[in-house]
């Protein structure tokens, strides 16, 4: 079967030599190679592989869902056959499927329940450069599962990544790079007014870029909340031939897959997203990408036990990949609402989740991994010690693990779920007193926002969570 050619394809030999002669590698490819699609195709036939199926990572779930139906395109084939997914909530597989796309923290379970990783060939990191804790801590246990399954072949992909960093970690794996394929991008910075709002600012911006250049827009604003604002004040100004399409984590998997399908014929679309739609994604039809400058990051604050939602700048790496989604299928603009000088004031990458976030989650995991200290494992960034001890009093007080750090028998239950330990212990302790559903519907409203609506009121919610049901 052949595809069209893409940049990735003469990495490709040099890819196959290196997981044929050893059992990892480091793969730096620009966007647009193409190596979310091509790479696990290219596996397929490896002899090395022996029916086993290849394990392919994506930082969101939309991306997951978004690559398996590109790679199954590609084959001709319904999602589900040789290519599957499987997603919180969701899945798409069956005996037959070889390429299997998951995101980072379906994967942490899949370990967990199955330290060899039976019956997988191949675990592909996508996306590595975005440094989510699932990713890290993913990567860290694969190194150590490696001394179960030494065949097992492990590859690292990214776009802007220090490809020689994560080398070492990987006993100097060999670095291969391949060059992306993106048109021209013409930029331009517009002035900020420290007086209006951003969503005005966007606004103003998008009309003016319909007017003036051709294609769809894909704006970038930090959150749901600057989103839903600045759809109210575009809504009724886009030309007739323009569909407005919001873009946010919260949104169900039907809303999001309609956002990222290309407009139709003789039509435009403007997409107002959050940085979910940053990498992984090639959205057609798009020649505009409007970026606010902004992202909403979680922050773990020590003293108060509490993650909250931070509002941070954009990194220069993160805008130049929103930049390029302006250059994917055609010559596009770029247009970025702060001015050129203080792009030299931006982080060059954005803090990895490990380096800012509660870390509960993580230390829970390694217990049931069998780990108490951190410096066991491989971690491209240890933990920092001030929020491995918040997380470890934490798991203390839920009685989740002892003196030594061991898993107790209280904690091995909250171990078994996928929530956060605290959503965990209510579940466990609403069993306990004869009232699991309403403990576990609640832990999925609070971990699932959008669920049951957007209501403050959590009762509320619930109630209509059970009446869509």
């Amino acid at each position: 079967m052949s595809w069209p050619a893409l940049p990735i394809d003469a990495a490709l030999p040099a890819l196959a030599d290196a997981l044929a002669s050893g059992t990892a590698a480091v793969l730096v490819a620009q966007p647009g190679a193409g190596k979310t699609t091509r790479v696990p195709l290219a596996l397929l036939d490896a002899p090395w592989r022996n029916d086993g199926r290849i394990i392919v990572l994506e930082p969101r779930r939309l991306a997951a869902r978004a690559a398996a139906r590109q790679v199954a395109k590609l084959l001709g084939e319904d999602v589900g056959q040789t290519v599957g997914y499987r997603v919180r909530m969701e899945s798409k597989i069956s005996a037959r499927t070889r390429i299997e796309v998951v995101t980072e923290g379906v994967y942490t379970r899949m370990l967990l329940d199955d330290p060899e990783l039976s019956g997988i060939a191949a675990v592909l990191f996508d996306e590595f450069h975005e440094r989510s804790l699932d990713a890290d801590l993913g990567l860290a246990l694969t190194l150590d599962a490696r001394a179960l399954r030494p065949d097992l072949r492990l590859l690292v992909m990214s776009a802007t990544i220090d490809g020689a960093r994560v080398s070492a970690l990987l006993d100097n794996a060999p670095v291969i790079d391949s060059p992306g394929r993106t048109f021209p991008v013409e930029t331009f910075y517009l002035e900020p007014d420290p007086l209006q709002r951003i969503e005005d600012q966007v606004t103003s911006a998008t009309l003016k870029a319909l007017r003036e250049h051709e294609g769809s827009a894909l704006v970038f604003l930090p959150g749901q909340g600057e989103i839903t604002r600045t759809a109210e004040r575009l809504k009724d100004k886009l030309p007739a031939n323009t569909d407005l399409a919001p873009l946010y984590g919260q949104l169900t998997p039907a809303e999001q897959d309609a956002a990222i399908r290309p407009a139709p014929e003789g039509r435009r679309k403007v997409v107002l997203a959050t940085s979910i739609a940053e990498t992984s994604l090639t959205i057609e039809g798009v020649r505009i990408v409007i970026d606010a400058g902004y992202r909403r990051v979680p922050l773990y604050e020590p003293a108060t036990g509490l993650t909250t939602l931070a509002t941070r700048r954009v990194s220069r790496a993160g805008a130049d990949q929103r930049r390029g989604r302006a250059g994917r299928t055609s010559p596009g603009v770029a247009i970025r609402l702060w001015n050129e000088g203080q792009n030299s004031a931006l982080d060059a990458f954005d803090t990895p989740e490990i380096l800012a976030a509660d870390l509960s989650n993580l230390l829970l995991d390694l217990a049931a991994w069998g780990v108490t200290d951190p410096k066991a494992l491989a971690f491209l960034d240890p933990p920092p010690a001030p929020a491995w001890a918040e997380a470890k009093a934490l798991l203390t007080r839920l009685d989740a693990i002892d003196a030594s750090g061991h898993l107790t028998s209280a904690g091995k239950a909250l171990a078994r779920l996928p929530l956060h330990p605290r959503l965990a212990h209510m579940v466990v302790a609403g069993a306990e007193d004869g009232d699991a559903r309403t403990a576990a519907e609640l832990a999925v409203l609070i971990g699932e926002r959008g669920l049951g609506g957007d209501d403050i009121d959590l009762a509320r919610r619930l109630e209509r969570f059970r009446t869509d049901r």
